[in-house]
């Protein structure tokens, strides 16, 4: 791996986590990782370009259909791939179908960019974690399969503990805080060969556990506003992501300003 290598574009492809939920910018729209790694490659080279085609909601097989060939068409010197996770939450996954459809990802990109970065992605801790670790650390197999056989860099934040403190997390319990998309930028940062910035695996200071009542009140709230709508969508069949067009569907030269727009 060079040290502080010389990258002039980056395409980031995938689900919510690198479309940048729930990093929320002050007019509405999500910020995440991935542009926060973009402004550090752009501060860098000038006349950088950037790519954000992640769509909230997307299972592997949409981000096949809708994201992989376009990235794969833009050439670019850079390419991030994150995707199945929202797969082996659903209550039938058929795992077998999403290695598949990951190694197609996986052999369309690689031959395109200079640099495929793949993720063993991080997990909150508590009980849905536990009930779907196991089609987790498949899907994580299957990464490191694939990742040494065409070369690409892999990403181990979910073996980063701090990435499992509930308090990196927010209230949805799906999404990281915006410390959290800092911590994934600098761990990318840093698996590309730049110096670091600083110590993404630190931990958080020790902090005393919310009592009974606060539990409550926190389990109430999510009910309310994350996990009823996301039964509802399921029971109808339908996504977060429905009728969403990516942020940053051009590589184009970087600008700062992030909009999360419906099509």
């Amino acid at each position: 791996m060079h040290t502080n290598p010389h990258h002039t574009s980056l395409v980031a492809v995938g689900d919510s986590f690198t479309e940048g939920m729930s990093d929320l910018l002050p007019d509405g729209s999500y910020r995440g990782w991935a542009d926060l790694l973009a402004a550090r490659m752009a501060a860098r080279t000038e006349d950088f370009r950037y790519a954000n085609l992640a769509v909230r909601g997307k299972l592997i097989g949409q981000i096949v259909d809708e994201q992989i060939d376009v990235a794969a068409a833009m050439k670019a010197d850079v390419v991030t791939l994150v995707g199945g996770l929202n797969d082996t939450l659903r209550p039938k996954c058929d795992m077998v179908r999403v290695r598949d459809l990951l190694t197609q990802a996986v052999e369309t990109l690689a031959p395109s960019c200079e640099q495929l970065v793949l993720m063993r992605s991080p997990g909150r801790n508590g009980p849905v974690m536990e009930r779907f670790r196991p089609r987790m650390e498949e899907l994580f197999t299957c990464i490191d399969e694939l990742a040494a056989k065409h070369d690409a860099l892999v990403v181990d934040l979910y073996g980063a503990p701090v990435l499992g403190d509930q308090r990196m997390w927010d209230v949805d319990r799906l999404h990281l805080t915006a410390e959290g998309h800092r911590r994934v930028a600098e761990a990318i940062w840093q698996g590309l060969g730049h110096e670091a910035e600083s110590d993404w695996r630190a931990e958080l200071p020790p902090s005393l556990p919310p009592n009974w009542v606060e539990r409550r009140v926190a389990d109430a709230r999510f009910a309310k506003q994350h996990l009823v709508p996301w039964i509802g969508r399921r029971l109808t069949g339908r996504s977060s992501g429905d009728g969403r067009a990516p942020k940053r569907a051009e590589l184009a030269p970087y600008a700062d300003e992030p909009r999360d727009r419906t099509a």
